[in-house]
């Protein structure tokens, strides 16, 4: 007898009734019989004739059907046909590729359930395990369900960093029991959102900046730059001035997006010659570094000596003795350095001299015995240099009879 057949997904019985178109009654009987799964069309599948016992010439004369049901004078046998499953399928993945999204800040033992792998082919010829290869940061965890299926969980084994890594690329693979054994595999992503966990940090600590006290107003002194590993409106960094004085701030501005420190008004260094700024870097998240900024201001000779006549006679004696004082004098210079050095002097041709009293101040004595028949008059010139290049300068005209 041939068997037809059809491909069974699963472990299936067939249960065929072979109708004996015979008129003899024999013992009620059973046959089973098995196949593997896709075994081609007519192929043998058994001797019913022979393992039911019956005679050979009457079955070819009266023939032998599998039918749906009985009908009219038969004898009727059940015959079962077994198909084996072969391991013909590799477990597979619905998707080939999954992306997972997880923040920097997730908890290790964190666990995220992962898409699970089908066959179709039974027993250890169906899925069997899973295994994980790829990266430190991770492991995998298989959970039962509550048919006794496989439930593959990414477990994280270790703290992740967006700032070291910020992807993971893993391999999730799926095995079934036949030998040799066939395998599905599918690719995770894990892509590692950023969290605010880094602050700014300042290029320097401390960033100096020499100017001469004439730069042009709105000119930048000086610019300070701090990065931030973070991304995102995380790593983004604004900066303010910290810790300030109104007055400095009259003086000068840091521009918030890019750090660079402007001028407003006019530098003095008689007013100030140096300044100490706190600058602070801000990111979204409110974490923040501070760098100090010294600017210090140097020296332009835009000052004259000021000469000033603090008292000075008039007149004077012809008979007056020599070294006797006409004038007391005092000058400064609000410039520093040799920019206010200031040196002293007369014009030439005159019975005078001058002497240093204290300090910053002068005395004119006479250089010798006056005589008012040869001159009656005498207008004295002092004149007061500093040391700039150039050298400014100031004068005085002393007016003696």
């Amino acid at each position: 007898m041939c068997g037809a057949g059809r491909r069974w997904g699963r472990r299936q019985r067939a249960l065929l009734w072979a109708v004996l178109l015979a008129a003899w009654e024999a013992a009620w009987g059973q046959l089973r019989y098995s196949v593997p799964e896709e075994m081609p069309k007519g192929s043998f599948v058994g001797d019913v004739a022979k393992d039911l016992g019956l005679p050979v010439p009457t079955l070819r004369d009266r023939g032998v059907y599998i039918m749906d049901k009985v009908e009219g004078q038969m004898q009727v046998y059940g015959i079962e046909v077994e198909i084996m499953d072969i391991n013909d399928n590799a477990p597979s993945f619905l998707e080939a590729e999954t992306e997972l999204r997880l923040s920097e800040m997730t908890a290790p033992g964190s666990q995220f359930p992962l898409t699970e792998a089908h066959d179709p082919d039974l027993g250890r010829n169906s899925l069997q395990s899973y295994e994980l290869s790829g990266d430190e940061h991770f492991s995998l965890a298989v959970q039962a369900g509550p048919g006794g299926d496989q439930r593959p969980e990414l477990v994280l084994a270790k703290a992740l960093d967006r700032e070291e890594a910020a992807f993971h690329e893993l391999l999730l693979r799926a095995m079934d029991g036949g030998d040799p054994a066939r395998t599905g595999t599918a690719r995770i992503r894990v892509t590692v959102l950023d969290a605010n966990d880094n602050a700014p940090v300042f290029s320097q600590a401390e960033y100096t900046v020499r100017v001469p006290e004439d730069v042009p107003v709105g000119s930048v002194l000086v610019t300070v730059t701090a990065s931030d590993a973070d991304e995102g409106s995380n790593g983004h960094v604004k900066y303010v001035f910290k810790k300030i004085t109104k007055k400095v701030l009259q003086i000068f501005q840091v521009d918030a997006e890019f750090g660079a420190i402007t001028l407003l008004r006019s530098l003095d260094f008689e007013e100030g010659n140096s300044y100490e700024l706190e600058v602070q870097a801000l990111d979204s998240g409110a974490l923040s570094d501070t760098a100090k900024v010294v600017v210090t201001v140097t020296d332009v000779n835009d000052n004259a000596p000021e000469l000033t006549v603090s008292s000075a006679l008039s007149e004077i004696s012809e008979d007056a003795p020599s070294g006797t004082v006409v004038a007391l004098l005092h000058v400064e210079d609000r410039d520093s350095g040799a920019n206010g050095e200031v040196r002293c002097s007369l014009d030439g041709g005159v019975p005078f001299r001058l002497e240093k009293s204290y300090e910053d101040y002068y005395r004119v004595v006479t250089a010798r015995e006056l005589d008012r028949e040869q001159v009656s008059v005498y207008n004295v010139t002092v004149r007061a240099a500093d040391g700039g290049s150039p050298a400014l300068q100031s004068s005085a005209v002393l007016a003696l009879r």
